[in-house]
């Protein structure tokens, strides 16, 4: 599983203020507390920086690296100069360790995104995303992935395990019909070829415009129901201690504690294409109660409120 710290956000106040003052110390510090947090790669999303993209983008690079060395970048902007000009700062031995977030499956982004990626043997994140906005459907989902995404790395050579199908997670809040989609468009996704695409996603996206105390436990109860169809990679918070915990429980097999066996038996449900009993949770323990009321929020059965926790 690669995690991606998304902590380099220009959305960020405090990391748009940073960027703006050109505070590289700021940077060096987010960047090293990330790697202890676990993270394996770092997002820098810079956003569009339409005119100073570049250069913005290599002094970025130049202060998570004094961080972090060599560890993998993903360059997250639409200004496709920003991504080359981190692509080159990156480059050694003619190859790169890192990603470009992303292309989606418009025209014009199929035709100058990935040829960026296999010239710099960068990885690839792929957004099920076509000029008509975000499909709804897992259907839909992968069936961009399958006639436009997965047809165009081939054709340019881009190593399967290079290529991250993103097929975009959607909130609770407002378009929480459209959240299981995702879980199954992951597991579809993970069976439509041999070898199969690798699959990442944004996860922070599952609680946008969610009261911030509630977030952690919608991105966590989240990130085990996809771990279970075979997600391969996401952009995650990883200074979220919860978070890490139950992927690693998830990953470790640790059912040591109730809450951690209650995390397998969620994620083996899911996995197996059915759904957490009611029998397999003790009620009156309120982290378990939390889970199952997310779990059902997550998956439609409950409609999401901001109190749905006190309901």
């Amino acid at each position: 599983m690669l995690l991606i710290g998304e902590a380099i956000h220009i959305i960020s106040p405090k990391v748009k203020e940073a960027l703006a003052a050109r505070d590289g110390a700021y940077f060096v510090e987010l960047a090293r507390r990330q790697k202890a947090a676990g993270a394996h790669a770092l997002d820098l999303n810079i956003g569009p920086q339409k005119k100073s993209g570049p250069a913005v983008m290599e002094w970025l690079v130049d202060c998570v690296q004094e961080g972090v060395g060599g560890m993998m970048l993903s360059f997250d902007t639409t200004n496709l100069a920003a991504i080359e000009a981190g692509l080159k700062k990156v480059k050694r031995d003619g190859r790169v360790n890192a990603i470009i977030n992303s292309t989606s499956a418009e025209e014009e982004r199929l035709a100058t995104v990935p040829p960026l990626a296999v010239q710099y043997g960068a990885k690839l994140i792929a957004l099920t995303m076509a000029k008509e906005g975000i499909p709804v459907s897992a259907d839909a989902r992968v069936g961009i992935a399958m006639e436009k995404l997965i047809p165009r790395a081939q054709e340019l050579g881009l190593p399967m395990e290079d290529l991250l199908i993103d097929p975009l997670v959607l909130t609770v809040s407002g378009c929480q019909e459209f959240v299981p989609q995702c879980i199954e468009a992951v597991r579809m996704l993970k069976m439509v070829a041999d070898p199969p695409p690798q699959v990442n996603v944004g996860l922070s996206n599952v609680s946008n415009a969610v009261p911030a105390a509630m977030r952690p436990l919608l991105n966590r109860t989240y990130m085990v129901m996809l771990m279970a169809v075979g997600l391969d990679a996401a952009i995650i918070d990883a200074f979220d201690e919860d978070l890490m915990n139950a992927i690693r429980i998830v990953q470790q097999r640790d059912g040591s504690t109730p809450l951690g066996a209650l995390y397998l038996k969620l994620h083996d449900a899911v996995a197996a294409g059915a759904e957490l009993e009611s029998g397999d949770v003790d009620m009156k323990d309120p982290a378990q109660l939390g889970l199952w009321k997310t779990v059902q929020v997550l998956l439609n059965k409950v409609i999401y409120t901001d109190s749905y926790l006190r309901l």
